[in-house]
């Protein structure tokens, strides 16, 4: 299970490796005003989300459901962090609606706008990180 524990972790930061840079991302191309660099962007976040976000997301919750089942782990804490986790995937989600929006140049939003949304995974981590190791519940 040790496997299972440490693939976990590797695709769980590989996600959220992505979930702090796109939205990082949003906001450079929120700011930009020539065409060469919003194609740019374009490229990039599409890669980012698609080449790395989504299998991270994915091969995070095949991984981390095996190590619920495998250990049978349960407690108030677990149901805090798997919340938490159902909040990540709608952020996720709402990321590549933001995408698709880029990619038909129809941001509606500014660049400080982008650079709140981008805190919401560092506190979403923050609490998971917690919730996992000091199981306060």
């Amino acid at each position: 299970m040790l496997w299972i524990k440490a693939w976990h972790i590797i695709f769980m930061v590989t996600w959220f490796a992505g979930l702090f840079y796109l939205p990082r991302l949003f906001v450079y191309h929120a700011m930009s005003e020539d065409a060469i660099s919003q194609e740019r962007f374009k490229v990039m976040e599409r890669k980012l989300f698609y080449g790395i976000m989504t299998p991270g997301a994915i091969l995070t919750i095949v991984f981390g459901v095996w190590l619920w089942l495998g250990y049978g782990i349960t407690g108030g804490w677990l149901m805090a962090k798997l919340l938490l986790v159902v909040g990540l995937v709608i952020y996720h989600l709402y990321c590549g609606v933001l995408l698709v929006e880029f990619k038909h140049d129809r941001n509606k939003h500014s660049h400080v706008y982008y650079r709140w949304f981008n805190e919401v995974p560092v506190i979403a981590l923050i609490a998971i990180i917690l919730l996992v190791e000091l199981k306060p519940f």
